[in-house]
C-alpha cells in the first residue's frame, strides 16, 4: 500500500467572521492510499485553533507512511487501527487517513461507506447553512436566498461585543426566511450570566438551538446553563474527545461531534454509542472543508439529531463533488467508498 499526499489551498467565497476570527481561506492535505490499482482519499484541514497547521500535518503523515505501506492489505488497518499505530496521530490527521482506509475498503468492496458502518440505506439530512456575523440587512437577504434554494436549517453566528447586534441579526433572518429552524452559534463568547438573560430573548426569536454559549473549560457552568435554558443547548468546543462526551453525556442537550475534532469515523460512532439513553442527542458538525473532507460524516448522517455539514459549501469552488447540499439536504452519491469525486483533473479511481 502506498501513502502519499498534496496539499492545495481551499477560497471561502466570502471571508466568514464568527465570535473569535474572521477566516477567508485555510490549506487542505488531501491524504491518498493506494493498492492493487485503487486510490482511498481523505483529507485534513489546517486550524489554528485545533493546533494543527499544515506544517504538523505533512509531519505526521510522514511518520505514520511506514506503518501503513507494511501493511499487506488496506483492511487490516481499517478493522484494526490500533495495530497499525494510528491512535497516536493528532485527531484530524487521524480523520483523514481513516477516511482514506474507508473509502479505498468501499471501493475494492463494491459498496459504499455507510453500508460498511452498518447501514443500508442512503442517509440523506436537511443540513444545517451558517450565516456568519455581518449586519442584518444582508443576512436577511442570504437567509431569503437560502431558503429559496431548499434550506430548512439556518445557523447564525453569534458572539458580537453588543449582543443587541446578534439579537437584530436574528430577527433578520427571521424575517427573511420565516419558515426555517434556526440554531444559535456564538462559540462560546458569552459568560455564563450573559447566558441565562439572552437565551430566553433569542428563544423568542424562534432559536430552536443553540451552541457552545460559553467559553469552554468548565462543564459544570455549561450544564447549569442548559439546565435553565428554553432552548437545547449543545457542547461544541467543550465536547472533543470522547471523554468530554461522557463528562457532558446527560448534562447537555447535544454533543457537536466533528471527525476532525474526535479522530474520525470511529471515534463518532463510539461517541454515539456512549450518548444513547442518556438524554443527550449527536449533532454531526464540520469544519471549512472541500466535499471530500465532509463526506465520511455524511455517512453517519443518518444518526444525528442536528447535522450542519455545509462546510464545503462556503468555498469559492469545491474541488470535489459527491454530496449535494446545494438544495439544503447532504446525501451519498452511491458510489464505492466515501462516493465523491474531483471536480475536474486527476483520476480518483
Amino acid at each position: 500500500m502506498k501513502l502519499t499526499w498534496h496539499t492545495t489551498e481551499l477560497e471561502l467565497a466570502e471571508p466568514l467572521r464568527i465570535s473569535r476570527s474572521v477566516m477567508a481561506r485555510r490549506d487542505a492535505v488531501w491524504v491518498c492510499l493506494e493498492h492493487g490499482g485503487l486510490r482511498g482519499w481523505g483529507e485534513a484541514v489546517s486550524s489554528d485553533y485545533l493546533g494543527l497547521p499544515t506544517d504538523r500535518i505533512v509531519h505526521h503523515l510522514g511518520a505514520v507512511r511506514p506503518l501503513l505501506e507494511r501493511l499487506p492489505d488496506p483492511e487490516t488497518a481499517w478493522e484494526d487501527p490500533t495495530a497499525a499505530g494510528l491512535p497516536d496521530l493528532p485527531a484530524g490527521v487521524l480523520a483523514a487517513v481513516e477516511a482514506a482506509l474507508l473509502d479505498l475498503s468501499g471501493k475494492r468492496a463494491g459498496r459504499p461507506a455507510h453500508q460498511l458502518l452498518g447501514t443500508q440505506h442512503t442517509p440523506a439530512a436537511a443540513t444545517a447553512r451558517t450565516i456568519g456575523i455581518i449586519a442584518p440587512c444582508p443576512a436577511a437577504a442570504q437567509a431569503a436566498r437560502l431558503a429559496m434554494h431548499g434550506f430548512t436549517v439556518l445557523k447564525i453566528k453569534a458572539g458580537s461585543p453588543d449582543p443587541a447586534e446578534d439579537l437584530a441579526r436574528v430577527d433578520a433572518v427571521r424575517t427573511g426566511a420565516p419558515g426555517a429552524n434556526l440554531l444559535l452559534d456564538p462559540n462560546g463568547a458569552w459568560t455564563e450570566r450573559q447566558a441565562h438573560d439572552l437565551l430566553p430573548r433569542f428563544a423568542a426569536l424562534c432559536v430552536t438551538a443553540v451552541e457552545q454559549p460559553i467559553a469552554p473549560g468548565d462543564h459544570d457552568a455549561l450544564a447549569r446553563v442548559a439546565k435553565e435554558s428554553p432552548v437545547p443547548v449543545i457542547a461544541d468546543e467543550d465536547a472533543v474527545t470522547y471523554e468530554d462526551a461522557l463528562a457532558l453525556a446527560g448534562r447537555v442537550h447535544g454533543v457537536n461531534v466533528k471527525l476532525a475534532k474526535c479522530g474520525g469515523v470511529r471515534a463518532a460512532l463510539r461517541i454515539h454509542d456512549a450518548l444513547r439513553g442518556s438524554g443527550t442527542d449527536l449533532m454531526l458538525g464540520c469544519l471549512t472543508a472541500s466535499s471530500l473532507g465532509i463526506s465520511p460524516a455524511v455517512h453517519l448522517a443518518d444518526r444525528a439529531r442536528w447535522v450542519d455539514l455545509d462546510g464545503h459549501l462556503l468555498l469559492a469552488e469545491d474541488p470535489w463533488t459527491g454530496i449535494g447540499g446545494t438544495d439544503g439536504t447532504v446525501r451519498p452519491s452511491g458510489r464505492g467508498g466515501l462516493g465523491v469525486r474531483r471536480t475536474e483533473g486527476e483520476s480518483t479511481r
